[in-house]
């Protein structure tokens, strides 16, 4: 029995400049169109698609294989998915036109391609050649520099509004950029997909107009200026290295509105989904007070009242921190729930008597020292019977695994004191050391992880 009627395998093999590849001739495109295409017919319960490496044709992609039949269509463009849609998959009546009729001349075709690519790669290798998915991870940065700083000069938005007169000299004028400038990293973006480019004219993809533009309602433009910030700091890593910390540190409290906005704005994009989840994971029967310690823009602290009427909830934070949060609260409508009160985590202390202290995001910022510091002041603030709820990378023994958390280690090599990615059993030592009785270590969906400590 299959689980489906029908199995697509596409083609999107990318492969480096100049030489034939799917990718090469649209094939995301094409792939975006079929996917678009069965959700519109309601098939999504009847075709599975999945997208593959090299199918071996590659002078003749867009390439699909369909099963059962082993039906091979290449040459497919967006405009014939309809037809296949509707043809194949509604009437089990496969288009001709597209589709290879002479099995053995397309063996012979895959495997004549198989080993020039085998051949190639043995020549490569004999002589030395780096690999090019290497070569590609060390000049990584060049396509994230070119989107950020597309970002920063506000391309996207300027395209938009120009609409169908948005040439190299249109944005230049907009942006206030030079042309040539301008033109460069245009052209370059259009390179990777985020705009297309007919006649001179400059258009957005349909990604760039969901999040790059301003107004846009998934607009992300200022959570990604943090990334800004980041290529700062991360320009510092090999003196990080030598000395073992950050080379320039500067308090947040200290920091100006161009590094807070867009910090808490990342934090609040990150939190908006992911916040729910850890309140019903946590759960709040019988709890009546949080404080939210370095909560930011209010995500979690929103979470929790609004799961429960019951609940109050402080924000703790920096004085520059604190009307942001506000502002998110007020437009939640729960500013009679949701307080604020401003202090610094890494040594003031937090009252007395909550339910639950949730540190979210926070342990990684801090040394040892400090978190040790940290929880035994988290342990004076909770009533009996409360926990403490950390939510954060949690590594395993040797450090270098899950990949996200050692990747992250670095991010707080850069840019703090003593900050880093921590062990289960380090959070353990440091809770049992603070006071708390039990520990528990609760796995969640993404990079983070809950670590848990119940006070008696």
């Amino acid at each position: 029995m299959q689980p489906f009627r029908y199995h697509v395998l596409v083609c999107d093999q990318r492969k480096p400049d100049g030489m034939p590849c799917c990718n090469g001739r649209n094939a995301a495109c094409v792939i975006d169109a079929l996917r678009k295409e069965i959700a519109v017919r309601g098939l999504v319960d009847q075709v599975q698609v999945t997208v593959t490496g090299s199918l071996g044709l590659c002078e003749r992609g867009p390439n699909w294989v369909v099963y059962p039949e082993g039906t091979w269509y290449s040459g497919v463009t967006p405009a014939d998915v309809p037809e296949i849609v509707t043809e194949h998959f509604e009437h089990g009546r496969p288009v001709a036109r597209l589709i290879h009729t002479d099995v053995e001349a397309v063996k012979s075709e895959i495997t004549n391609n198989r080993n020039r690519r085998v051949a190639a790669l043995k020549a490569r290798d004999s002589a030395g050649v780096l690999p090019d998915e290497f070569n590609e991870l060390v000049r990584g940065y060049q396509p994230s520099r070119i989107v950020l700083s597309a970002i920063e000069l506000d391309v996207f938005s300027a395209i938009e509004g120009l609409s169908q007169s948005a040439t190299a000299s249109s944005v230049a004028q907009s942006t206030e950029c030079d042309v040539r400038g301008i033109e460069t990293l245009l052209n370059a973006l259009a390179a990777l997909n985020f705009l297309s480019k007919t006649a001179g004219v400059y258009t957005n993809s349909p990604l760039a107009k969901r999040y790059l533009v301003a107004g846009a309602p998934d607009d992300a433009r200022q959570s990604l200026k943090h990334n800004l910030s980041l290529w700062s700091t991360w320009s510092a890593l090999t003196d990080s290295v030598r000395t073992g910390g950050c080379i320039a540190r500067q308090d947040m409290g200290r920091r100006g509105e161009d590094w807070t906005v867009p910090f808490i704005a990342a934090m609040h994009r990150n939190a908006a989904t992911r916040a729910p989840l850890v309140v019903r994971t946590v759960g709040t029967e019988g709890v009546r007070r949080v404080l939210d310690v370095g909560g930011g823009s209010g995500a979690y602290s929103i979470a929790f009242a609004e799961q429960s009427s019951d609940i109050m909830v402080d924000v703790f934070d920096l004085a520059s921190v604190v009307p942001i949060a506000e502002a998110h609260i007020a437009k939640a409508g729960l500013s009679d729930r949701v307080r604020t009160r401003v202090g610094d985590l890494r040594k003031d202390t937090f009252g007395t008597g909550y339910d639950i202290v949730l540190l979210s995001a926070i342990c990684h910022m801090l040394g040892p020292d400090e978190n040790r510091d940290l929880l035994r002041r988290a342990f004076d603030a909770l009533a009996p019977g409360g926990r403490v709820v950390i939510q954060d990378h949690v590594m395993a023994p040797d450090g270098t695994a899950p990949r996200a958390g050692a990747l992250f280690a670095v991010n707080m090599l850069v840019g703090t004191p003593s900050g880093g990615t921590f062990t289960k059993e380090q959070y353990e030592r440091w809770l049992l050391a603070a006071g708390f009785t039990t520990v528990e270590r609760v796995p969640l969906p993404g990079p983070n992880d809950l670590v848990i400590g119940s006070k008696s």
